[in-house]
């Protein structure tokens, strides 16, 4: 009986085990069932996403940060650099288009739904809070709207917030242009809070110092730079109204040389040449030589004007115009030596003017010495002046009328002694003066020419004197005969040597600028200092400025 009875208990409980097994199946797969279906219903249905929006708007106040009154508020940077460039030297700034991130957690902003991240366009920026970033050194800054603002908007279930827009920014760029052209930058890009000190708010990396900031190299879009590398740090500038956090990122650029080695270096060196070639032209040559001149300056002064036009109006003066005032130096100097040579080329023309004039060589020839006159005069004395004045007239007289004047002169023996001595005073003026064509020289000529022909062609006069000549008959004779025996060979040996003398007379040989020809010493020395001296200048310019280190590390 027991047994029995055991055995319709386990009967009944059997089939209550299996309904409950089969009601808890039915069950589970019901829940399943429903989550399915709800599912389902949100991923077709954006009612949903729209309530999960209305409900994280829901009493949020854009107008309070994160964590107001609480911790203190952390955005996370990073730049990408779509396009760099240009570079202004003269305005010293420089322009980028850039994607400018940042990234906070707003925990007002955490929500429960299907999906990881809300991606929102711009409408939803000006309905939260968002950090008021600005460029400290930026010039113009411009936000990119076409065809719609250009503003990305994200939020992550945990509230964290993605916020990027599209930015071109045209920021100063300090410049020291000691080294120019082979100079080197680094400008800053300065960005932080307007409003919030760094009490309430600070800046970090979003991935670190060195990956923060990224640039690619089809990026950079510059003609006289290239850019060389990108840092980043931060600092805290103090003001009035509190310290703010600056995170400051800069752009390494160094400086091509190609375009100032075409137009101003190789332009300088070779005018510099080109006045040195003027030291190897002869120095009559004074119009090419002054063009060389004249136009090599002109032309130093056209590139150093020229030069400047591509830099701001600096005080101090650069590499370059270092170079330019050297070259314009040896440009000018060449100018002045070309003056100090034909300055004293004319000089030494001059003072060889002064000097004697090399005349040619005259035949030597026996004058008629005051001696032989004297011997005259103590054989013949004078006891009248009536043969000098007879001379003297027959001097002034024409040739023509030198036989009429022959044959009417009466000598007398009295007046040989004076009349000789007169000749022998002209015969010594006229051996040191017959080598010049001069009046003086040809009256002289006459005379003795007259003398000769009036002792050998004159007859026995009549007494002029008769109380006189009738005292002395002999004398006469024998004086007359002494007289052309003694003056005869002399005078007509000075009027041989007068004729001789006369015809092929020329004029003293004077100094001429082609007599004094030939090279400067100032040229010659010239030709090796300017050339050595300038190259000198240009290996020691060269080796000082590329061997030194001109990159500028942190903005100047």
């Amino acid at each position: 009986m027991v047994f029995a009875k055991k055995k319709e208990m386990v009967t009944a409980t059997q089939p209550a085990f299996i309904r409950t097994l089969v009601y808890f199946f039915c069950l589970t797969t019901c829940a399943k069932n429903i989550s399915g279906q709800t599912r389902k219903d949100e991923r077709i249905y954006p009612e949903n996403f729209t309530r999960i929006l209305d409900r994280l708007l829901d009493g949020y106040d854009n107008r309070l940060r994160p964590g107001f009154g609480g911790p203190v508020t952390e955005v996370k940077t990073d730049i990408y650099v779509t396009s760099f460039g240009p570079v202004s030297d003269v305005e010293m700034e420089y322009t980028m288009d850039v994607f400018f991130r940042q990234t906070w957690v707003d925990r007002r902003l955490m929500y429960e739904g299907p999906v990881e991240i809300l991606r929102l366009n711009n409408l939803m920026v000006t309905k939260v809070w968002t950090p008021d970033t600005f460029f400290r050194n930026g010039k113009r800054s411009v936000a990119h709207n076409m065809t719609a603002p250009n503003k990305l908007f994200r939020i992550m279930k945990n509230g964290t917030i993605l916020y990027t827009m599209r930015l071109t920014i045209s920021a100063e760029c300090p410049m020291k242009l000691v080294d120019f052209p082979m100079d080197g930058h680094a400008c800053p890009l300065k960005f932080g809070s307007y409003a919030y000190p760094k009490t309430e708010m600070i800046y970090t990396w979003t991935k670190g110092p060195q990956h923060s900031v990224e640039v690619p190299p089809e990026s950079s879009s510059l003609v006289q730079y290239d850019l060389i590398a990108q840092t980043v740090s931060s600092e805290t500038i103090k003001s009035i109204t509190g310290e703010y956090e600056v995170m400051t990122v800069y752009f390494h650029l160094k400086r091509k040389m190609g375009y100032f080695m075409i137009q101003t270096y190789i332009p300088c060196i070779m005018t510099v040449i080109l006045s040195q070639v003027s030291f190897w032209i002869n120095k009559e040559s004074v119009p090419a030589r002054t063009v060389f001149g004249i136009t090599t300056v002109l032309t130093m002064t056209t590139l150093s004007i020229s030069a400047r036009h591509s830099l701001p109006k600096v005080s101090y003066a650069t590499a370059m115009d270092w170079f330019i005032a050297v070259c314009f130096a040896f440009v000018f100097s060449a100018l002045i030596e070309f003056a100090a040579v034909n300055y004293f080329t004319n000089a030494q023309i001059e003072r060889a003017k002064k000097k004697p004039g090399k005349c040619p060589p005259v035949p030597q020839s026996t004058p008629v010495k005051v001696k032989d006159t004297e011997e005259v005069q103590q054989q013949i004395p004078d006891t009248n002046g009536s043969l000098r004045k007879r001379m003297n007239y027959v001097s002034h007289q024409d040739p023509t009328s030198q036989p009429r004047a022959q044959s009417t002169t009466n000598i007398s023996g009295l007046g040989r002694g004076r009349q000789l001595r007169a000749l022998a005073g002209g015969a010594n003026g006229s051996s040191s003066t017959l080598s010049r064509s001069s009046p003086k020289s040809e009256s002289l000529l006459s005379m003795a020419s007259s003398s000769a022909q009036l002792v050998k062609g004159t007859p026995q006069p009549a007494a002029s004197t008769p109380d006189v000549m009738a005292g002395t008959p002999g004398r006469q004779g024998a004086g007359s005969t002494s007289l052309q025996h003694l003056l005869g060979p002399k005078l007509e040996r000075i009027q041989m040597m007068g004729n001789k003398l006369e015809p092929k007379q020329t004029p003293c040989s004077q100094p001429t600028a082609a007599g004094m020809g030939g090279t400067s010493k100032i040229d010659k020395y010239a030709r090796i200092l300017f050339p050595v001296s300038f190259g000198a200048f240009n290996m020691v310019y060269w080796v000082v400025y590329l061997s030194k280190d001109t990159m500028v590390t942190k903005g100047g």
